[in-house]
């Protein structure tokens, strides 16, 4: 179960984990053709970022997240939403009723489901022809301060494995062949996010594999990221190199 690996992190996820391009939501809407008499089920949608991106477009959103700090955050930023329902439930049981749902989504959280659970759960709670839509908000590999970056994880973190941005193990556009039913289609935004030091060592601080304060290297974790930002400041802030991905296909 992963439900607890973002447990005590909620306040930070919530500050320092960036929103989605807005590109992204008008192809969304475009390519999919939602309307806002759809309803949407935005799966592990945690802190509630992206969760709000869909409520502003007037839709009804059940937000379904297992984690209670996560979900209680997202209950009190989106409490004026009165089309928002938020839902204790895990992605593989859902507990929403069946063919209730136009359009899934599920943003920064997909790598964290059972993949052929979730599938049978899809095509249980989807209307016929709904869609599902996976995003990662993705370091660029290809970035001088994200390979630096990655460097002090693994230095320092012994539960980091490498920057989670929707493949698994593999690099190639196949890597949801097992999940969508036929052919899928991807895309991909530029959305590199200038942050402030504190943003900076925030946006470490709140993944899942970093280290607590209780942790004997944190301090030195820590003041490693501080001399990374150093080291490619910009004035009082950096930019980070980030790339948004989309997938989108039927189950």
């Amino acid at each position: 179960m992963n439900e607890d690996k973002f447990t005590g992190l909620g306040e930070l996820y919530a500050q320092f984990r960036p929103s989605y391009p807005e590109e992204l939501i008008a192809y969304l809407f475009s390519f999919v053709g939602i309307g806002e008499e759809d309803v949407i089920a935005d799966i592990g949608s945690g802190t509630g970022i992206f969760t709000k991106q869909m409520l502003e477009k007037g839709n009804t959103v059940y937000g379904v997240e297992p984690n209670a700090d996560m979900r209680k955050i997202a209950e009190a930023a989106l409490t004026d939403f009165k089309n928002f329902i938020s839902v204790s439930a895990t992605a593989e049981n859902t507990t929403l009723p069946d063919h209730s749902i136009d359009v899934i989504t599920v943003a920064q959280a997909f790598h964290w489901f059972d993949r052929a659970v979730f599938q049978e759960e899809c095509r249980r709670i989807l209307k016929p022809q709904g869609w599902v839509v996976l995003i990662w908000n993705s370091r660029d590999s290809q970035s001088r301060l994200i390979q630096e970056n990655d460097r002090i994880n693994r230095q320092f973190c012994p539960n980091f494995k490498g920057f989670s941005g929707g493949m698994r193990g593999g690099t190639g556009t196949d890597d949801f062949i097992d999940f969508f039913c036929g052919a899928y289609q991807t895309k991909v935004f530029s959305h590199p996010l200038r942050l402030s030091e504190q943003g900076f060592i925030g946006r470490n601080l709140s993944s899942s594999y970093a280290l607590r304060k209780t942790d004997s290297q944190y301090s030195a974790y820590v003041a490693a990221l501080q001399d990374l930002f150093e080291k490619y400041r910009d004035g009082d802030s950096i930019v980070m190199p980030n790339l948004t991905r989309m997938y989108i296909g039927r189950v």
